[in-house]
């Protein structure tokens, strides 16, 4: 029974009291009532056969038949007793009504029991209805959110893209189920599991799928609900929830993103008293401390795991780290295949050409990419979702929603057909680039245009050649602008292409010591423990005047080189640089095939579907290099720059949309 049926109880057994009391009370009048003076008239004129005296009260009967009643005075009248027996009245005494022993204490006891069922609502009320949680006298009741093993209906089947990760959980699984296999060969279970991997990669997922095996208790909460600004009141939650779950015994208590009271102590304000230290304390307390905590296995998942405090992964707390990564490209087809056993499907869904076109999806993004398809389905009164919106979806979240209300002058447009052209062409002729995989020049998000690139298989790491060429591609839409509008017509579009040509050379040589010049030595310093006060605090390495003058000019050097043999090979294929920017103009969106028939000198082949079989149809993958051309909003081309990286992209540059 809810809090909200209790009250709604408690308020009804008062109002059923006070219902009752009032009847009690309550005095029905007569209808054939007279005055005192009317009925001793009548007595003395001989017309009252009969009467009935109940204390105050008069009831009796004419001698015609009819009734009455009144009310004698407060005052004695000794006289009416002679008139009544000297006329022949009938007179009938009353005996007192005597009220109950229960009905008495009850009308005594009523005030005392209206008070204190006031005060214990209140109080439950300051308490959250009860349970102990929201109200001001909870502030220490844990929040955690208890599952019980009915309500948990997560099983692995429901997990997919992670089968490494399910691997080094499924003991834990064997260990809830039957705890005497570890302990007779003296074993013990890891008291915590840390889950660590990008968002969106199924870590809560499969913290529930594990209850949901085991069929075990399973209680939930966030690491911001133990924080709060009250001192001590994290600890006391912490307690609490070891309390409740020892109850609940054997269990999993799942804390999710464990950075926001996990992180290392001392590195931040208020010394070593704040009260997320005393929070993380205690929690270390509770997971290896005096007390064993039998049965209780904490699971707790972060995307931060650089942050923690190195106590709470020292062996006996968070002695096992599981790594939930993005997945490949079969475990994509996988987790497409969950999503898609929930929708209904057409015959021509390839879910293979899918995962295939999705490099670097988490398990969150795959879901949206179906979510996406059946909202394209429903708004064309579909019943089936076919290859034609699953494209569509990839499209929309690679490259964002299609803007084909803005308005472009034909010379804009013209010139974003040229910039995307010469990506696309430079992205073809350069050795080692990714094959490209479609061109557009319709605005998508903050971009003009688009032009994307299909890596042929899931790629960890990049050759130099490789980052060289993307390089090249990266300014071949300004090397274009540049051919057909001269020097001074070269617009912002720009700035995003330049601003990752120059991360990835930075890089080059300052990080990933592919330079000749500076050799294999790493001149910046990691900043990821900036804010921790750790390794990079206050800026990056020091270096010398003459080493940062060197590491300027390889950097100099390596644009420049990029920049003429872009050039270059744009020079050597101007027709195709014209008949490219005219298809865009005519079509405003090209795919594989009309790209390769102009780079063979044909003329374009007709635009197909998204959801025909071939090349066009996901063949590949949306790149992670994928060029973007942002919306100028001011004259000086000062535009923010929307930019979304994609996990698969080791090389520091951005994914523009």
């Amino acid at each position: 029974m809810n809090d909200m049926a209790k009250n709604l109880i408690l308020w009804l057994i008062i109002a059923a009291v006070l219902l009752t009391v009032f009847n009690n009370f309550s005095v029905d009048e007569s209808p054939h009532s007279m005055s005192y003076s009317q009925f001793v008239q009548q007595v003395q004129n001989d017309k009252v056969q009969q009467v009935t005296i109940d204390g105050y009260e008069i009831r009796g009967q004419r001698k015609d038949g009819t009734s009455f009643q009144t009310i004698r005075p407060a005052t004695d009248d000794p006289q009416l007793m002679n008139d009544l027996l000297s006329n022949n009245v009938n007179v009938v005494g009353q005996e007192p009504d005597q009220q109950s022993i229960w009905t008495r204490l009850l009308i005594a006891s009523f005030p005392i029991l209206l008070i204190l069922a006031i005060f214990l609502f209140f109080m439950r009320q300051m308490q959250g209805g009860g349970s102990g949680k929201g109200g001001p006298m909870g502030f220490g009741k844990s929040k955690a959110k208890l599952l019980s093993h009915e309500q948990v209906k997560t099983t692995f089947k429901d997990v997919a893209g992670c089968d490494e990760a399910k691997e080094e959980v499924e003991e834990l699984v064997d260990f809830l189920k039957d705890p005497s296999k570890f302990q007779r060969l003296g074993g013990q279970i890891p008291r915590g599991v840390l889950m660590v991997g990008p968002p969106g990669t199924g870590k809560t997922l499969l913290a529930k799928a594990i209850a949901g095996e085991a069929k075990v208790p399973f209680f939930t909460i966030s690491g911001s609900d133990f924080v709060e600004m009250f001192v001590g009141v994290g600890a006391s939650r912490v307690r609490d929830m070891f309390e409740q779950a020892k109850k609940q015994a054997p269990c999993i208590i799942f804390i999710d993103e464990i950075d926001a009271v996990g992180r290392s102590r001392g590195s931040g304000m208020g010394g070593g008293h704040d009260e997320r230290e005393q929070t993380l304390n205690q929690l270390l307390v509770e997971m290896d401390g005096f007390e064993a905590n039998e049965g209780i296995i904490v699971i707790a998942a972060t995307n931060r795991p650089d942050v923690l405090d190195p106590a709470l992964l020292r062996p006996g707390r968070f002695d096992r780290q599981v790594t939930v990564g993005l997945p490949d490209v079969r475990g994509r087809e996988h987790i497409l295949g969950v999503h898609l056993r929930k929708v209904p499907l057409a015959d021509d869904v390839k879910p293979e050409l899918i995962a295939r076109g999705t490099p670097g999806f988490s398990g969150a993004e795959l879901a949206n990419v179906v979510n996406e398809a059946a909202l394209f389905a429903a708004r064309k009164n579909r019943r089936l979702i076919s290859m034609n919106e699953l494209e569509m979806a990839k499209d929309k979240i690679m490259m964002g929603a299609e803007k084909r209300s803005m308005v472009m002058s034909e010379k804009e447009k013209r010139n974003t057909a040229y910039h995307e052209s010469g990506h696309a062409i430079i992205g073809l002729l350069m050795p080692e680039h990714d094959p490209v995989y479609k061109v557009t020049i319709i605005p998508r998000g903050r971009a003009l245009g688009v032009t994307m690139f299909l890596p042929n298989e899931d790629r960890y790491s990049f050759t130099r050649q490789q980052i060289i060429s993307q390089i090249c591609s990266l300014f071949g839409g300004r090397i274009a602008e540049e051919m057909t509008l001269g020097a001074n017509g070269v617009t912002t579009g720009a700035s995003n292409d330049i601003k990752r040509a120059t991360e990835l050379a930075h890089n080059m040589v300052a990080k990933w010591g592919l330079s000749e010049e500076m050799g294999p030595l790493m001149y910046d310093e990691d900043e990821s423990h900036q804010f921790l006060g750790g390794p990079g605090n206050g800026g990056g390495k020091f270096t010398s005047a003459e080493t940062s003058s060197r590491l300027d000019k390889e950097i100099r050097r390596i644009i420049d080189e990029c920049y003429k043999q872009s050039e270059q090979i744009l020079q050597d294929n101007r027709d195709k640089l014209d008949a490219m920017a005219e298809a865009l103009v005519r079509f405003e969106t090209i795919d594989t095939q009309q790209i390769q028939d102009i780079m063979e000198g044909r003329d374009p082949r007709p635009p197909r579907e998204p959801g025909d079989d071939g090349p066009s149809s996901g063949l590949g993958a949306p790149a992670s290099d994928e060029d973007v051309r942002p919306v100028d909003d001011t004259p000086e081309g000062d535009e923010s720059d929307d930019t979304r990286r994609r996990p698969s992209d080791p090389l520091g540059g951005s994914s523009g949309h």
